[in-house]
């Protein structure tokens, strides 16, 4: 599938018209429902594809934020060989008591994955989070950029934004 047609085939399968409150607390009248495309193994797998070139050189570990996340940076995980963390919210109170579950990431220089970035709010805690327990964070590889401040927030803080889509490029490419 070339860029065209994922972008058609992303925007036919997750995007909505109402009225959707964001995680950031903004209310928008047009909504891209990730789990519809994180749910489709064509477009998954068709999304891990053009992903890949966008994965900085030097990225030791993918560590996909839950939940969203998580399914992608597994089907990049998949077609890069880079291995993965699943990051938690919040590090879970019992057992090992891990906010990053699967290799150790200290050291590690880590690629934050995302699947819609709005505000960057989660992407930046996430990031704060793992910068504390030893990560190098510096870089975050999303699907979708809404284009509503994210980008410049993180950069705020030194974190680059990758997004294989804008959300002007989605609905530019509704036909």
């Amino acid at each position: 599938m070339d860029r065209v047609d994922l972008a058609a085939a992303l925007f036919a399968s997750s995007h909505l018209s109402g009225s959707f409150r964001l995680r950031s607390g903004r209310t928008a009248s047009e909504y891209f429902d990730k789990y519809r495309f994180e749910s489709d193994p064509t477009l998954l797998a068709a999304i891990s594809s053009h992903l890949l070139p966008l994965v900085p050189a030097g990225t030791e570990l993918l560590a996909g934020l839950e939940l969203g996340g998580i399914p992608i940076a597994t089907a990049l995980g998949l077609r890069s060989g880079i291995p993965i963390v699943f990051v938690r919210k919040i590090a879970k109170t019992y057992g090992t008591q891990q906010l990053a579950e699967g290799a150790d990431i200290t050291g590690r220089q880590l690629l934050i994955v995302e699947d819609v970035l709005t505000s960057g709010g989660q992407v930046a805690m996430s990031g704060a989070d793992l910068r504390e327990r030893g990560a190098h964070v510096t870089d975050v590889l999303c699907v979708l950029d809404r284009e509503e401040g994210g980008r410049d927030a993180l950069a705020a803080i030194g974190i680059q934004v990758s997004a294989l889509f804008t959300a002007h490029e989605l609905t530019e490419a509704h036909p």
